[in-house]
């Protein structure tokens, strides 16, 4: 049976709807097996951020015996030149994950922060739009994974993304970007997106894979 763990969710502590109790109360009762709070960050408040949400993670995964969080951030509009150190600043302060909010088509984002992202070697560069087959491998020289969402907007570049990405050898995970109830979707449904994306049964099956495998590896580390 294949298990969900989302990897990129947000809650009050940025732009979600929801603290991170009733986010993680409900991705348990949808069936999820785990997540990782990774909500928009900057120079301004990753600080604000971990401290409090690390703190949430290790009560949390205290009292639970089976669905465990994680605490990370996404790297959200930073400018391209400050993404490596917010890296590896947020890692110091004990960052399990760490997302770069990546070019989508459906928001300025500044040109050249894909790059920056992969170079920095983050965890995963999320929906990077129309990434060039020159920065994925980068990436995949740094053991970056690309992210297929499932978010309206952002996955209009799934099928490019996940193209180019299989066809240079790299590694994909699906996540949720998750803000607010019904953001959610079951594993049929993100089956039907990697589908969709051009994938075969055996490609969908190692993205859930790499979501498991990047999950563990930082609950772990």
């Amino acid at each position: 049976m294949i298990k969900m763990y989302d990897l990129h969710t947000h809650t009050t502590f940025s732009d979600g709807v929801l603290i991170p109790s009733e986010s993680a109360r409900r991705a348990e009762i949808d069936g999820y097996a785990g997540m990782a709070f990774t909500d928009h960050a900057d120079e301004s408040n990753y600080m604000h951020i971990l401290e409090n949400q690390l703190r949430f993670k290790e009560e949390f995964n205290a009292q639970s015996e089976v669905f465990k969080v994680l605490v990370g951030l996404e790297l959200t509009h930073v400018r391209p030149a400050q993404i490596p150190n917010l890296t590896e600043k947020a890692r110091s302060a004990g960052a399990d994950i760490i997302v770069v909010h990546g070019e989508t088509i459906t928001e300025p984002v500044a040109e050249g922060t894909n790059d920056a992202a992969v170079e920095a070697g983050v965890d995963i560069l999320a929906h990077p739009g129309l990434i060039s087959d020159d920065t994925i491998r980068k990436g995949i020289a740094k053991n970056v994974y690309f992210e297929i969402s499932t978010r309206k907007g952002h996955s209009i570049t799934n099928g490019h993304v996940a193209k180019r990405v299989l066809e240079l050898g790299g590694e994909l995970v699906i996540n949720n970007d998750y803000h607010a109830p019904g953001d959610r979707v079951s594993v049929e449904m993100a089956q039907k997106i990697l589908a969709g994306a051009g994938l075969s049964n055996d490609e969908i099956n190692q993205v859930f894979e790499n979501n498991r495998k990047i999950f563990f590896k930082s609950l772990e580390a």
